[in-house]
């Protein structure tokens, strides 16, 4: 676990323990310890993937149904527009934005100058 994220581990046995020094715990005293954290500690959410609990994300799913179910009964399910926002896919996308690449410093510039209402760099 401490290879996975030393962080979070450390961050969950102050919080479910109340050990601030992880290094000072004998070795298979501590791998109890963090055997024994719940499942919606940071490092156990983190081994499984996740980065929200799963009934979150149930609850989100449950969320979504229910407004698609309101949303095909509206007129703008018949034309296919204004569809909602999906509750699920917000909390399980991946924040990195997408990357721009440029072909010269002038392209980059000009879409700086967009981006900030035509200001300079």
């Amino acid at each position: 676990m401490i290879a996975l994220d030393e962080d979070d581990l450390i961050c969950d046995f102050a919080e479910y323990y109340g050990i601030y020094d992880l290094y000072a715990l004998d070795v298979e005293y501590a791998a109890t310890l963090a055997s024994g954290l719940r499942d919606n500690s940071r490092i156990k959410l983190k081994a499984q993937g996740l980065r929200v609990e799963l009934n979150t994300l149930l609850l989100a799913r449950i969320a979504d149904a229910a407004a698609l179910n309101v949303y095909a009964k509206t007129k703008d399910a018949q034309h296919n527009r204004n569809k909602p926002k999906s509750v699920l896919e917000a909390l399980t996308k991946d924040d990195k934005e997408e990357l721009r690449h440029f072909t010269s410093g002038a392209a980059f510039e000009e879409e700086w100058r967009r981006l900030n209402g035509n200001r300079t760099c």
